[in-house]
Parts: C-alpha cells; structure tokens; sequence
C-alpha cells in the first residue's frame, strides 16, 4: 500500500499480534535503503517496541570516526557483515555517515541493517526531541531509526539548531561549560515520554538508554509505557559493572557495552591500557586470539551486546570475533569457568569516561 493509504488504514477487528506482523510486512516490503529525508514512515511500532527485539551481538562504534574516514570504513564494514551501527550527533560525523551508506557499493538492503543514533543531552525537553531526531533522520539520510538512544541522564540548556542544514557548524551541543549549561528543570520522565511518542509516529522502531545507573533504570521502569530495550555503558575487563549487568538481565534490558576494548584510541596518557594487560594476554595466546578478540567475547559469554569502533579492515574483521558473525554462534568456543574467574579479577571500576571530569558536581556514577 501507498503511505497515505496506510495512514488512513486502521487495522479494525485485529488482534494485537495480527496488528504487529501486518505492520512488520509492510515495514519490510515497502521501504528501500535510500530515503529522502522528508520521508515519514507512517506504521505504528508500539506493539513491537516491547515485543519483537532483535539486534546483532557485535556493531561498530563510530565514536571517534573521522569523517575522512566514513565511506571507506562503512564500506568495508558492510561487505565483512557488519549490521550493526552505532551512530550519534555529538562524535559530529553522522553527515558523513549518512552519505557512506547512501552511497554504499556493497549492495546491503536498508532493512539488513541496525542502526542506532542517541539523543544529545541539549534536547531533552519534550518538544526538542522530535526535532532533533528528524536532524538526526536528515544528516543520516533515514527514514527511521531501528534503536533511539538517550544518550547521557543530563540535560543542558537547548542549543538551536537550523533543521534544514546538515552537519552540525561546532560542537555547541557536546559543551557543558563545566557544568554550567546543565538544566536541572527537566525531568526524564517528560523526556521518556516524548522518546515512546517517536515509537507511536513510527520514526523509531525501539528506544532505550545510555549511561543509566540502576536507579535511574529502577525509576524508569515504574512509569514507562514502552519499556527502554537497551541499556548502552562502558564495560570492559577494567570497568565490568556485575551488579548493573545483573539488574538488566533481571528485567529483561540489553546491555550493549562500549569501548569493550578500553578506548585505546581515547585515554590519555597514564591510564590503563586494557589491551596490554598480562592476564589477557596469557588467555588470548593460548588461543591465538588477539587481547582485543578477547574481550569481545569475554563481554558476549557475559550476555553483553558489543560496539568497536575501527577503521583499519584487518580489525574490523578480527573484532567480527571467533564463534559470531552478524549476531549468530558460528562455533563452540567459550572461555573456560577458570578464564572468566581470573578476567573477573581485572575489575578495578576504572572509566575512561568520567562525567564528574566534564561537568563540575555532577557524578553520574557515584
């Protein structure tokens, strides 16, 4: 059916379920890759945002990602099988990206891929939200988003922004100023429910969270009407987060873990280096596995859903990892009970990304 027609097609008599595959089938028959911007899809997720979640174990993170770099690390990502990309506004390249997989030659349907953008912290407000998703839309060259993340619990005071124009002119949205650009007037439970109305308008196919402690998930909970599907935190050997993990688990949230490698290309100098720690080593060469391998599969044998960000090919296809390639089991690898033990002992609750570092008096996680 043409989108008018779907708009004004009720489903009346239906059950819920024939309600969610009708409108799944008309999902997957009716939209193409390219999308113009202007787009609007017209189904209605709501009864799948819950439901009907599926989303590859291993993506690639584009934190970090020069804009130099998109085309060629997108394409190459794709022909690998990657499925999977972590997208948003403040790593300021989702222009670039958006141009990567318009103009992508690896012959990659749209609806083959998960792709995931965030909410930056300066439109938190109910009526900021929608706008920034369609910028969001616009500079990826996207009708929809398979996954809309809040990206930080904060919010700072709106920055305006000029929706016809793609790009972002600075990097206004991702500055705090110490802390003095926070809003402690909005409220998460006002932006939540702007995040389920984009689910409603069909925009977003699932929403969820980024950097959310257990309480504020605990809080979260109570009065979401759609229920966040993705919890995205930095866990790696140095920073495992058990207790958040097993709180997830328990209600039925995907944890999806970045920088499960520890930032090697973001720490600065003095910090840990996870990838050079001798434990893993010993358990890596005894495989013939790289650290990096590693502990990807350290965090899927833990339940974890991976982002890894690179633009060398030869590790985006090592980070594809031994036993998974677009989300499925290929072999029967598993650390041993003894190997996850002795990796369980590298936990030191050590980030590399460090709120109270950017924003005076306002540790997020402590």
């Amino acid at each position: 059916l043409h989108y008018s027609q779907m708009h004004t097609w009720h489903l009346r008599g239906r059950s819920k379920i024939t309600k969610a595959l009708i409108a799944a089938c008309f999902f997957m028959f009716t939209r193409a890759f390219y999308l113009e911007e202007s787009e609007t899809i017209m189904i209605n997720y709501t009864s799948l945002a819950s439901t009907s979640f599926h989303m590859p174990k291993i993506g690639l993170g584009t934190f970090g990602l020069a804009p130099s770099e998109a085309k060629a690390t997108i394409n190459d990502a794709l022909s690998l099988g990657y499925r999977l990309f972590d997208c948003a506004p403040v790593y300021f390249n989702e222009m670039e990206l958006g141009d990567a997989f318009h103009e992508s030659i690896s012959g990659v349907p749209r609806t083959d891929c998960f792709i995931t953008s965030k909410l930056a912290s300066p439109f938190h407000r109910p009526e900021h939200v929608e706008p920034a998703l369609r910028k969001t839309l616009a500079d990826l060259r996207l009708g929809y988003l398979d996954l809309f993340l809040i990206h930080w619990p904060v919010a700072f005071k709106y920055v305006d922004f000029d929706p016809s124009v793609r790009g972002w002119p600075n990097e206004d949205i991702d500055d705090s100023d110490d802390g003095a650009n926070i809003d402690p007037t909005v409220s998460l439970r006002d932006t939540w429910t702007a995040m389920e109305s984009l689910v409603e308008k069909g925009l977003v196919k699932h929403i969820g969270v980024a950097n959310f402690p257990v309480m504020l998930l605990h809080d979260l909970l109570s009065y979401s009407r759609i229920p966040p599907v993705v919890n995205q935190v930095e866990i790696h050997p140095y920073n495992q987060q058990s207790k958040l993990l097993d709180y997830c688990k328990s209600r039925n949230i995907t944890v999806q873990a970045y920088s499960p490698l520890g930032t090697p290309g973001y720490k600065e100098n003095g910090e840990p280096d996870v990838l050079t720690d001798p434990v893993l080593k010993e358990i890596s060469n005894k495989y013939g596995m790289t650290v990096a391998q590693l502990c990807l599969q350290w965090s899927l044998q833990r339940g974890c859903h991976v982002v890894a960000k690179s633009s060398d090919k030869m590790h985006l296809e090592e980070n594809l990892l031994v036993g998974y390639k677009n989300g499925v089991m290929a072999s029967e690898f598993v650390l041993s009970e003894e190997e996850m033990a002795m990796i369980a002992s590298l936990d030191r609750s050590y980030r590399f990304f460090r709120p109270e570092d950017w924003w005076k008096d306002m540790p997020v996680f402590n």
